[in-house]
This record gives C-alpha cells, structure tokens and sequence, in this order.
C-alpha cells in the first residue's frame, strides 16, 4: 500500500501558476510525483530508494517553482483516511 508521506502546495490557483507535489511511500520505493496545473495537469514522477534522496527532490521542486509553499501532508492523510472508511 502507498502512504502519502508528504502533500506540498504552492498556494497559488490556475493552469500556468499551481505547483503540487506528493511524496509517496510503499515501505521500499519513495516516489517524488510534481504536477504542473490542476487536474490533469503535466506531470513528473521521480522514484528513489531511499527517504533523504526523495526529500532533497522535494526541497530542489519547491525552490525552482514560485509560491508560498504550504504542507498539506496532514490534510492529505485524513482524506485519505476518509476515503478507506467510506469505502
């Protein structure tokens, strides 16, 4: 199973100016996954096999992107959360 273990935003709404960014985990792999626009959206996906590595990605992503970066990790997990008990 994969656990978002980090949910970054870069506070900014619209195609050409929202930055998202998700650190996800299965216990072995951590993927970095950047998605450029709202849904549908381009998107990046980087995979690693440790959590330091995935981090730094994460770190260098927000400094090349504009915005007020905001951690949504906690949000991300309760919808998570939510949609396992829903289902």
């Amino acid at each position: 199973m994969v656990e978002v273990r980090g949910r970054r935003w870069n506070g900014a709404w619209g195609r050409m100016a929202r930055r998202d960014i998700w650190l996800l985990s299965d216990g072995r792999l951590w993927r970095v996954r950047g998605r450029l626009g709202g849904d549908g959206g381009q998107e990046v996906s980087y995979d690693f096999t440790d959590e330091a590595s995935a981090r730094s990605m994460v770190g260098r992503m927000m400094k090349t992107s504009a915005g007020t970066w905001r951690d949504l990790t906690e949000a991300a997990r309760q919808e998570a959360n939510r949609r396992q008990t829903d289902s």
